[in-house]
């Protein structure tokens, strides 16, 4: 029958500027065509150019003006000015291109490379690094804002760099040649003062390390100390968290370069860091976070309302005294309204809970090794032989999945040390309902939401990868996989209806399924076959539906208790009722809606459904 198969993940790569998201429509200045704004981005004064990259910066977060940008050459018009004279011209032009990588995807970020962009990018990234240590013997600031323009341009051009990576292997190929990597850790000195760029560097070396053979031996023990400094940091801040997290990523990415004396308490660290990620409550970090934002809002309100009051008792104690405006006059070329506002408790939430999702991806990676071939998933899919195929996952030779951690005894006791599965299963829950409400009725929150149920289908998944490869004693034996059962079936059936997210079913059934077998496997009592059947029967995702029929071929195999768990929920004249449905469904929808690696997987689960009835009816269990 089908196989449970372990899952990598890919870091999303996408980062528009400030806490903005891409969008597809907004009300903006869209009155303002391109083709004027691109012509301000040659105008001799920095003001205007500086606007004008400010303006383009704005529109580029809005998925369908991108092609209007692109079709007159956006990026070679704003390539050049990434080494404009002016400061603040160069952060807004990279900002503007960092929203172009971010909100215009992978072919967009091709496209960039294929135009150039590495090459002024790479020499304003080199610039920014050496204008570190001359800002901090005489710092470049602006007086008003007290802005650092070098660590603020380092910051976007970083981040820009990420997205361009993230996308295009020419683009690692040219941070590898140029030697970029040394240019990035030093903004990654940073840390203790500007967390910010530290995490843009966090992400962009995350991204550029995996699957990168050719960077491994820029990583000399210089290199290693600074990830190392960065990972013991002290502060308690969800931003430090994040940054924390992430450089343990890296360190994961990277593991090869690692002393052998040394890797087993380095990857403990790395397990210490992800454990204290997971443990924070990120439902009460929200109601906290919240409550310190509307203290804060109110406080500021309290603030500006006296004084105004203080202006207006003065106005009126001097008759003589011209009135002071309550508010300025706005420049024509002003750019305030187009650069994003503090909202510091709202951004620390949103670290913790980026800190928890990449915790859980990278812990999944750790479970597995590399994505074997097809054609092995293919031979594995059609061998009936389960025990052959769990007997193969613990083979590390196998290349097929691996012990936790795919290392040693140690560093398995390490993992489960940590606690990490317990905390693991805890971030399965729903989300805190008081937390819900809070994003629900707050429109800046909002988006957190979504974050928060990535968080618990990392989980999911993390779950699934833990039970396909963790030995049952380590799991805490049959009584913990029986009440991890019950656990997951709570899940689904807490709701009035059956779910409809198909990113969550296919996470809890993914770890329904690595469970099931696991108990199977061992003769462990169960009797949650409805559920799957369920699933299968009423999912409108045939992937998650075939997962739910793969399931429950593992689950009612062979056994004398699979025999009356089956009876008992007329299983065989379900699965005959919905046969000629699901091939109905495969025929009509398939083409349509799934790639080919899908219906391959698809129609193998057809042909094991074929098989399993007629197993089932050579029992001569058929219920009346």
């Amino acid at each position: 029958m089908g196989k449970s198969r372990a899952r990598r993940f890919r870091r999303a790569p996408f980062s528009p500027t400030g806490p903005e998201q891409c969008r597809e429509e907004e009300d903006g200045p869209e009155d303002e065509p391109a083709a004027e704004l691109l012509e301000k981005l040659q105008h001799p004064s920095a003001e205007l150019r500086e606007y004008a990259c400010a303006s383009i910066s704005k529109l580029l977060q809005q998925k369908h003006v991108i092609p209007v940008f692109l079709q007159r050459d956006v990026v070679r018009c704003l390539g050049p000015l990434l080494m404009d004279h002016s400061l603040a011209v160069r952060e807004t032009a990279a900002g503007a291109l960092r929203n172009l990588s971010a909100c215009g995807g992978f072919e967009v970020c091709d496209d960039m490379v294929t135009k150039d962009i590495m090459t002024p990018l790479v020499a304003l990234l080199k610039e920014c690094s050496t204008g570190l240590d001359a800002n901090q013997a005489s710092p470049k600031k602006c007086r008003e804002m007290n802005k650092n323009y070098t660590e603020d341009i380092a910051n976007e051009a970083i981040n820009l760099l990420w997205n361009i990576c993230e996308c295009s292997s020419t683009a690692v190929h040219i941070f590898n040649k140029e030697g970029c990597l040394e240019a990035v850790l030093h903004c990654l000195k940073k840390f203790s003062t500007n967390v910010d760029l530290a995490i843009s560097v966090a992400n962009c070396l995350q991204a550029v390390t995996e699957d990168n053979p050719d960077l491994l031996s820029s990583f000399n023990s210089s290199a290693q100390q600074i990830l190392e400094t960065v990972m013991l940091c002290s502060e308690s801040t969800m931003k430090h968290v994040l940054l924390r997290t992430l450089i343990a990523g890296t360190v994961w990415n990277i593991k090869d370069t690692i002393p052998a004396g040394s890797l087993g308490s380095t990857l403990n660290a790395i397990l210490k860091i992800f454990s204290e990620s997971l443990a924070i409550d990120a439902g009460k970090m929200i109601i906290l976070m919240n409550e310190a934002e509307r203290n804060r809002l109110k406080l500021a309100a309290e603030a500006e309302e006296n004084m105004s009051d203080a202006v207006d008792n003065c106005v009126s104690e001097d008759d003589g005294m011209e009135e002071i405006p309550k508010e300025k006059v706005r420049r024509e070329n002003d750019i305030s309204d187009l650069l994003p506002f503090d909202k510091w408790e709202l951004n620390e939430v949103t670290a913790l809970l980026t800190a928890q999702q990449t915790a859980l991806e990278i812990i999944v990676n750790m479970c597995c090794s590399e994505d074997p071939s097809d054609d092995e998933w293919e031979e594995l899919s059609s061998s009936d032989e389960s025990d052959l195929f769990m007997e193969n996952s613990y083979n590390e030779g196998s290349g097929l999945l691996m012990s936790p951690l795919c290392l040693s005894d140690e560093v398995n006791s390490a993992f489960l040390n940590n606690l990490i599965p317990k905390k693991i299963l805890e971030k399965t829950a729903f989300p805190n309902s008081v937390a819900l409400d809070i994003c629900m009725h707050n429109a800046s929150w909002k988006p957190l939401i979504k974050k928060l149920n990535a968080v618990q289908c990392r989980a999911l998944t993390c779950l699934h990868s833990i039970l396909l490869v963790s030995d049952m004693d380590c799991l805490g034996g049959a009584s913990a996989l029986q009440s991890l059962a019950q656990h997951l079936s709570q899940l689904v059936f807490s709701k009035m209806e059956l779910p409809t997210d198909t990113e969550f079913l296919e996470a809890i059934t993914s770890a329904l399924r690595a469970l099931l077998q696991t108990m199977a496997s061992k003769n462990i009592s169960q009797m949650i076959g409805k559920f799957l059947l369920e699933v299968a029967m009423k999912e409108p995702s045939l992937v998650v539906a075939g997962e739910a029929l793969d399931a429950l071929f593992d689950v009612f195999a062979d056994g004398k208790e699979a025999e009356k768990a089956a009876l008992q929920i007329k299983l065989l004249s379900a699965l005959k009722e919905f046969q000629p449905v699901f091939k109905m469904r495969i025929r009509k929808e398939g083409k349509g809606q799934y790639s080919p690696d899908q219906l391959c997987v698809l129609d193998n689960v057809k042909m094991n459904l074929r098989r399993f009835i007629a197993y089932q009816e050579t029992l001569g269990k058929t219920p009346t």
